[in-house]
């Protein structure tokens, strides 16, 4: 049966943080922690799903996420290009197959995020 809380320590792990970060985050309200008898800070597995992306995205191992908006898609062959301006300071431009940009129906203007996993960025739609 699979967990359903994690110590926070796991949970930091889990999500690819540093355990500074996940007591910042339990602050400011961006991760919901609650206590165990011995008032230990523990996440529940739902709050880290939430955190990593909804149930059809768990197949990504990807950590870093990057939400915007597809500000140009270019189709040559069987390649295409798009380009996203996210959310934080920065733009992020991947190479992606035709096929790829026909699936997730990415146009101008849509919502969509940027998962980078090594020197590969992986686009679906938000």
């Amino acid at each position: 049966m699979p967990k359903q809380f994690y110590s926070a320590g796991e949970a930091a792990k889990t999500l690819g943080i540093s355990l500074d970060t996940l007591r910042r985050w339990d602050r400011t309200g961006k991760l919901k922690t609650s206590r165990d008898a011995s008032n230990r800070r523990i996440v529940s597995a739902k709050e880290i799903d939430r955190l990593r992306g909804d149930a059809e995205t768990k197949h990504f191992s990807a950590r870093n996420r990057f939400e915007g908006t597809v500000t140009d898609v270019k189709l040559e062959g069987l390649v295409a290009q798009v380009e996203l301006v996210v959310d934080s300071p920065a733009r992020v431009v991947a190479i992606v197959t035709a096929d790829a940009v026909e699936e997730l129906g990415l146009r101008k203007g849509m919502a969509a995020t940027a998962v980078v996993k090594a020197t590969s960025v992986m686009v679906q739609q938000s």
